[in-house]
């Protein structure tokens, strides 16, 4: 069983995948000790296809408590809501919160159990690609503003995380090529060898292959826990994991998180920051047609038509990576390899993002 040991402030906890790890999960949430009650926190649509399973592997015996994951739905309000049914369910400050769904329950369940009762015990079961690759490791929680993407939330690290990619098979086919954005983004930033496997094994990562995923996964993971392990709090090296989510989060707030799935988003501002990085003469253009070739070998991703550059700009100043309004990029110099803290004058940005149609058309996407 692929089991990655991640380090935080708060104490080692472990990222577990395997098939069948989801049936494991009542022996080793029993590992964490004395609890006076444990809460599963998750949507109503993922407990549809899962409800049943989990009442049956989680021990507790309790309603779980369910809310909408829509990006637009990822406020502060929600936290608010989920916190009161804490309350009135009883938990205290030896619960378990155990986040059972995507990136949106994971953020959302992360950020409440940081927050109430000044924090309780959290647990993710992550049930989609880009949960498993990539958000339950390393902390990070919050919720969005009208002004940006996660403005509010704050640092706070699971005990465990268990990852059964079995979960995998029941998620809507727009959203497995989501998360393989994410995948793709693993692969230029870090490892040339997942880039690789990529390029030739994408067919089969796109049918849900067992054994392309059962090695995807635990790769990408393990990429993350080594960032996360060497720089918890985003003041370096972890910068590098936000390639393609400069401009990706502010397409999401421009359409009011309506028009894009998270990792489609991300898929543009990949494309994006690969054209900064040779607009800036960092990557060799070789490099850059394949990692755009990467991307659109993912699928097609939702249209651009009505954004402009200017619609973006406030937006990217209000980053959480930016220093004073200025924006700093997150940048390629070749595959597997990134630099951070870039910056780019706003002319090449914005003639950049006016390409993205046509460079995505000569494409293919």
């Amino acid at each position: 069983m692929p089991t990655i040991r991640v380090r935080s402030s708060a104490g080692p906890y472990e990222f577990i995948c395997a098939p069948a790890t989801l049936e494991r999960s009542a022996s080793l949430l029993k590992r964490l000790g004395e609890t006076t009650g444990v809460f599963v926190l998750s949507s109503p649509r993922l407990w549809r296809h899962w409800g049943k399973t989990l009442a049956a592997t989680i021990p507790g015996g309790r309603q779980p408590i369910l809310f909408d994951d829509r990006e637009a739905l990822k406020r502060l309000s929600t936290v608010e809501s989920i916190a009161r049914a804490l309350v009135r369910s009883g938990a205290d400050r030896h619960a378990v919160l155990v986040a059972v769904g995507g990136g949106v329950v994971g953020d959302v369940a992360g950020f409440v159990a940081a927050s109430y009762l000044r924090g309780v015990r959290l647990v993710h079961i992550p049930t989609t690609l880009v949960a498993q690759v990539d958000s339950s490791i390393g902390g990070k929680t919050g919720v969005n503003l009208p002004e940006g993407k996660n403005l509010v939330g704050a640092f706070y690290p699971p005990k465990l995380v268990l990852a059964d990619p079995a979960m995998l098979q029941t998620l809507p086919h727009r959203e497995f090529r989501s998360g393989l954005y994410e995948v793709v983004k693993y692969g230029v930033i870090a490892d040339p060898q997942l880039f690789r496997f990529l390029e030739r094994h994408m067919a089969g990562v796109l049918r849900r292959d067992a054994a392309a995923l059962s090695w995807v996964i635990p790769r990408c993971a393990a990429i993350k826990a080594r960032v996360v392990n060497k720089d918890e709090r985003e003041s370096g090296l972890r910068q590098i994991l936000n390639f393609g989510h400069t401009i990706g989060h502010a397409l999401e707030a421009v359409t009011n998180y309506r028009r894009f799935l998270h990792g489609e988003a991300i898929g543009w501002g990949m494309i994006a920051a690969t054209l900064l990085a040779v607009a800036m003469e960092m990557l060799p253009e070789p490099d850059a047609l394949r990692v755009i070739r990467l991307v659109a070998s993912v699928g097609p991703l939702p249209p651009l038509k009505g954004i402009h550059a200017a619609d973006l700009r406030p937006v990217l100043s209000g980053d959480k990576k930016a220093r004073g309004g200025r924006v700093l990029w997150v940048l390629p110099w070749r595959i597997g390899w990134t630099k951070w803290g870039v910056e780019v004058p706003w002319k090449v940005v914005a003639q950049a993002f006016e390409e993205l149609p046509h460079i995505a058309a000569d494409a293919g996407i």
